[in-house]
């Protein structure tokens, strides 16, 4: 490829390692199929890329099988670091224990391997004790089917009582990792997540950190027709960032592009990659085109003069 290597970070204070870019693969199995997907692992891994994230509700599981069918043939087992999550059914959110390890013996299955790197809670459950949640933790990474464990969505609130339970006795595993959406559209959590983490030792990996696809600037004159503004099932999803706000933070990423000569999802990556505490930025794109765009951000630093104007005109709202 005709762009550095990605740079492999250290998972909080952890031994796993993943690279500065993730794969987000929420669509594999639906609006990416098999070939796609293969296209896109093959960009990736060229790339450098080792982070691959994915979830046992993505597409019904067909993420995951998706990913299984390509890990072991296209790259050595070894040569991935496989993230999954585990806690949600269709809409329904389900943190038992026996829920949650059911979850995982299903996502190893379909991802045919006999461990994932690392494990997360999708979400929190306010009807099930967090002791009984995090005990699957424990048990999932003593069996041997999981490397290192984390959570996703949580509050502030939420990620420091997990957090600080996990880390407070012999034989429990600790969480490592907190995955959160975070975005010039979307900042909150700055207030809490982010220093949460980063005074427990914990990595921030940041999904959505092209605000929906909506800073890629696409959407500025209308919804594209073969855009996921338009789709069905994702259009709700974007739809949130097609405000006033939004569209004036668009408006900054797409002068600052225009002045260092990159595209507007180069600014809008760049600044949430090389954000503090981020360990990697998860990028789910709908192409391998979109996805070697993305991937040219890689080469992009952006001046402390451009970092500081972004902050300051997407800092409003939050």
């Amino acid at each position: 490829m005709g762009w550095k290597q990605l740079e492999q970070r250290q998972l909080g204070n952890s031994g796993l390692r993943v690279s500065a870019i993730g794969l987000g693969t929420m669509t594999w199995g639906r609006d990416t199929d098999e070939h796609e997907a293969a296209e896109q692992l093959r960009i990736f891994t060229e790339s450098g890329g080792t982070f691959i994230d994915t979830a046992a509700s993505y597409c019904d599981g067909d993420s995951e099988r998706v990913i299984g069918g390509l890990i072991g043939t296209m790259i050595p087992r070894e040569d991935a670091v496989i993230a999954t999550k585990a806690g949600i059914v269709g809409r329904e959110i389900d943190n038992s224990r026996g829920a949650l390890l059911r979850d995982l013996d299903e996502s190893l299955k379909r991802l045919h391997t006999t461990y994932v790197d690392l494990w997360q809670i999708h979400a929190w459950d306010p009807t099930v004790r967090v002791e009984e949640t995090l005990s699957a933790m424990d048990i999932a990474v003593n069996s041997g089917r999981v490397r290192y464990v984390g959570i996703s969505n949580f509050s502030g609130w939420q990620s420091a009582r997990a957090i600080t339970l996990q880390s407070s006795g012999a034989g429990r595993a600790e969480i490592c990792a907190t995955h959160n959406e975070y975005s010039l559209l979307n900042r909150k959590i700055e207030k809490e997540v982010l220093p949460c983490a980063q005074n427990l030792g914990v990595g921030v990996l940041a999904w959505s950190p092209l605000g929906r696809g909506v800073l890629t600037g696409k959407y500025q004159n209308g919804i594209p027709a073969d855009s996921r503004g338009a789709s069905p099932h994702l259009g709700p999803f974007v739809a949130n960032y097609l405000d006033a706000r939004s569209k004036q933070i668009v408006t900054a990423v797409s002068t600052a592009a225009d002045g260092l000569g990159a595209a507007p999802l180069e600014i809008a990556l760049s600044w949430v990659r090389d954000a503090p505490g981020i360990s990697s930025a998860i990028i789910g794109a709908r192409t391998s085109a979109q996805l070697r765009g993305a991937l040219r951000s890689n080469d992009l630093v952006l001046p402390d003069l451009v970092r500081s104007a972004l902050n300051d005109i997407s800092e409003a709202g939050d």
